[in-house]
């Protein structure tokens, strides 16, 4: 429940220590809560993602190289937070640097980790999450989606369920995705 169903550390001591963890094994729990290596993992799954990095940067330098590539607006993003925490949108390579900075500041103080990676900027997009449940014998089924696009802050206020903006066709291409991740 709450930051220890999402403790990497937290799941292995149980394990360890002879519980059953009602959750994701440890080594996911970790590979989804590092950004840069869940975007490797759903790239290496064969499964769509937002153009963006391959890994993440602690200095700006390297990253303004990067950013280039990808092109403007950027989202630049912790690699291991969440929450909107460190978090920035760069319309131009003239912000970038400073707001590199900020964003690894900010992602330093609360996560302690100042890793940033670069995602291709979408104004007008949804945020659609799915859950996914799956037991110790490799059983995974989808529980459907929710549309958590109503945000103040990147804070989520109100979770939809079903989203009313996806059609049958693409509720059924996430939630296929979502499953094989």
């Amino acid at each position: 429940y709450g930051f220890l169903a999402e403790n990497h550390a937290f799941a292995e001591r149980s394990r360890q220590a002879g519980l059953t963890f009602i959750g994701p094994d440890s080594g996911s729990i970790a590979r989804m809560g590092d950004k840069v290596a869940a975007r490797q993992a759903a790239a290496a799954a064969g499964i769509p993602i937002v153009p963006g990095s391959e890994h993440g940067y602690t200095a700006a330098a390297p990253a303004k190289a990067a950013s280039a590539e990808i092109g403007f607006p950027l989202l630049l993003k912790a690699s291991g937070g969440g929450g909107g925490r460190g978090m920035r949108v760069v319309e131009c390579a003239e912000d970038f640097v400073a707001q590199f900075e900020q964003a690894s500041a900010e992602a330093l103080a609360g996560f302690g980790n100042a890793e940033i990676y670069l995602e291709r900027f979408f104004p007008q997009v949804r945020q659609i999450e799915i859950q996914v449940f799956g037991d110790r014998h490799g059983n995974y089924v989808h529980l459907g989606e929710r549309d958590c696009s109503v945000q103040r802050r990147h804070q989520k206020l109100v979770e939809e369920a079903p989203s009313p903006a996806l059609d049958d066709v693409t509720r059924h291409q996430m939630a296929e995705a979502a499953v094989a991740l």
